[in-house]
């Protein structure tokens, strides 16, 4: 599904589980909808329509509703809105590392205690700061690297995000550069929040790029 997705779509998608948005006694037990954020709820760094916020309010009276971004929270909040842990019952940022669940903090990973800080520091990124003369002390605690053209390199709970271009870029620079090599631990993607869900019973997970896959077996 692409972002052109629309909310009576996603409707569609649920009226085969024999129960309305429209009109709805009460939610579905054991099901929870899965939405991811840029291509999805929004165009790619947007912000949310109201359309889309009202329909996701109807959409959380009969199932339970989730989203799910590789954005740290901060971003997320810049395009659902500052209140969005408590506008969803979970909010999994980085695909899951920062995990909110009614409004609550209630799961956290992060690379640094994954893999310790001296593989951490083996990372190429950290060699370019080195290279580029940058100096431990000078190093910002959450962002490595930022000039006028944008930050560069941003530390994550779950990944070293790289941005050749920068952040900042504008979007027609941004358009022009769409491919990205994505590098994490094995499961890291945004199947890594299933772990948090083993109380439902049915899972759907609406995105822009959604692939089959097999069987998963979460650690």
């Amino acid at each position: 599904m692409g972002y052109g997705f629309s909310a009576r779509r996603v409707a569609q998608e649920y009226s085969h589980t024999s129960f309305w948005v429209t009109t709805p006694p009460s939610r579905k037990p054991g099901l929870i909808a899965l939405f991811d954020v840029d291509g999805t709820l929004t165009a790619p760094r947007k912000v949310v329509t109201p359309d889309m916020l009202d329909f996701m309010k109807e959409l959380r009276k009969v199932v339970t509703v989730g989203v799910v971004g590789g954005s740290d929270l901060v971003k997320i909040s810049e395009q659902l809105g500052k209140s969005v842990i408590n506008d969803y019952d979970y909010v999994f940022a980085e695909n899951g590392l920062v995990a909110h669940k009614d409004g609550k903090l209630f799961g956290t990973q992060s690379l640094k205690t994954y893999l310790g800080d001296e593989k951490l520091k083996e990372t190429a990124c950290s060699h370019w700061m080195v290279v580029m003369g940058i100096k431990e002390e000078k190093r910002p605690s959450h962002i490595f690297q930022a000039t006028e053209a944008g930050t560069f390199i941003e530390f994550r709970s779950g990944m070293l995000n790289v941005s050749p271009i920068g952040r900042n870029c504008s979007q027609e620079e941004r358009d022009e550069f769409e491919k990205y090599d994505k590098v994490f631990p094995q499961g890291w993607d945004k199947t890594y929040c299933l772990r948090y869900l083993d109380d439902f019973s049915e899972i759907h997970f609406f995105g822009d790029k959604t692939y089959k896959l097999p069987a998963l077996k979460i650690q």
